[in-house]
């Protein structure tokens, strides 16, 4: 059943050895920065680079998850070869059945709604953020990043987007995601004097944060 789909994952650059704990660890800055500033904007938690894996292992990892169904490890490693390529959907589903295994894991939570917010179902990336922070209420990336997800909402709900990100910041006053959203949903709710106040305040925290570029566009845009 899975064999077809090999095809499609050559090239995939992931290490065969990291497992689905290491989806988490690219800094998404980069992908934020280089954007345009009307496309959505991205988590801050992210997937794992590794060497190149041959497409023998790949197509073995496939069968893994087809033949062991119930292997909690192998069904996350398999979403996090997809998630390495782009393809979130199929990502998601393979995590999903790693969680189904182990619900309440908390880096299984976190990689599902990163996977939830790069395939652009943010209504299913609010709830599972959510899920995270059931967990790990101290995590203010994942606070963060359920802002984010609320302000990419159809129809956006930059009220609660702003509430999360002050949680963060009474903690944190220089949560550099936190303020980046911040001005975010106060640009798109046409307080742009309050989002360049949130653009200073990411200036003072770290001058070389290039996230100040990609939040100055949305301001002057």
């Amino acid at each position: 059943m899975q064999k077809p789909l090999v095809f499609g994952i050559t090239g995939l650059v992931i290490g065969l050895f990291l497992g689905f704990w290491g989806a988490n660890s690219i800094n998404r800055t980069s992908m934020l920065s280089t954007s345009s500033s009307t496309s959505p904007i991205a988590p801050f938690n992210g997937i794992a680079n590794g060497g190149n894996m041959p497409q023998a292992d790949i197509q073995e990892v496939l069968d893994q998850a087809q033949n062991e169904p119930k292997n909690f490890a192998v069904q996350m490693r398999t979403g996090d070869m997809y998630a390495q390529i782009g393809r979130f959907a199929e990502a998601v589903e393979f995590y999903k059945r790693g969680l189904a295994i182990r619900p309440e894991d908390k880096q299984g939570n976190l990689v599902l709604a990163n996977a939830y917010f790069d395939a652009r179902m943010f209504n299913d990336a609010v709830v599972q953020y959510r899920k995270v922070l059931s967990l790990t209420p101290e995590d203010n990336n994942a606070r963060a990043d359920l802002a984010g997800s609320l302000i990419e909402l159809d129809p956006p709900n930059y009220d609660e987007a702003i509430t999360e990100v002050e949680t963060v910041l009474k903690a944190d006053p220089k949560h550099e995601p936190s303020l980046f959203y911040l001005g975010i949903a106060l640009t798109r709710k046409g307080e742009k004097d309050k989002a360049a106040e949130a653009l200073k305040r990411l200036e003072e925290a770290n001058p070389t944060n290039p996230l100040i570029t990609r939040l100055r566009q949305n301001i002057e845009s």
